[in-house]
């Protein structure tokens, strides 16, 4: 059976610097019609950026939201007119000033089907060299490096609750093993 839901109406609640709200009327497969509230996002980038010595670079950073301090890996909002690998690219380079080389797409992440239509594009790389840190204005962060099995390890501990770090950390730690598999 396939399932589906049709928008009926579409009301837009907010439509702000990043995200966009709608209340919109959906008509359910069985006819009925349901309210969803969606909060629509240009998507975004996550780099797992790894240097010579098998670790990560992660940034540190107040998370206003949650009011607190988080260690995330390189991150940003997909800016219009660039494809996900180049906001990759970018986002790492101002945050990290890293430059990577032999990039791989991860996948992608959808944060929170439920209300959102945010689409999280996840990358790894290997570090080529560093250039000058450039952050936004508004972002101040401490840069970290952390060896892979550690970062799984504060995955599964807990000590990194941002969801794309997760699913970036976990996805590289798989794929490194396989690639040394695949040496053998």
């Amino acid at each position: 059976m396939e399932h589906f839901e049709k928008t009926v109406s579409s009301k837009d609640i907010f439509n702000g610097k990043v995200i966009h709200v709608t209340h919109d009327e959906a008509e359910l497969e069985d006819g009925s019609i349901a309210m969803r509230e969606v909060v629509g996002h240009p998507g975004g980038v996550c780099i797992a950026a790894l240097t010579e010595d098998d670790e990560l670079l992660f940034v540190k950073q107040f998370r206003y939201p949650y009011k607190e301090v988080l260690v995330e890996l390189p991150a940003g909002k997909l800016e219009k007119g660039q494809t996900p690998l180049e906001n990759g690219k970018r986002e790492l380079l101002e945050e990290t000033g890293a430059v990577g080389r032999e990039y791989m797409t991860l996948g992608k992440l959808y944060p929170s089907p439920g209300y959102s239509d945010e689409i999280v594009h996840l990358y790894f790389c290997k570090v080529d060299h560093y250039e000058q840190q450039s952050p936004d204005e508004d972002e101040f962060i401490d840069i970290i490096k952390i060896p892979v099995n550690k970062a799984v390890e504060m995955v599964l501990n807990g000590e990194l609750p941002d969801a794309k770090t997760q699913t970036a950390v976990l996805k590289t730690a798989m794929l490194l093993q396989n690639m040394k598999v695949k040496e053998l």
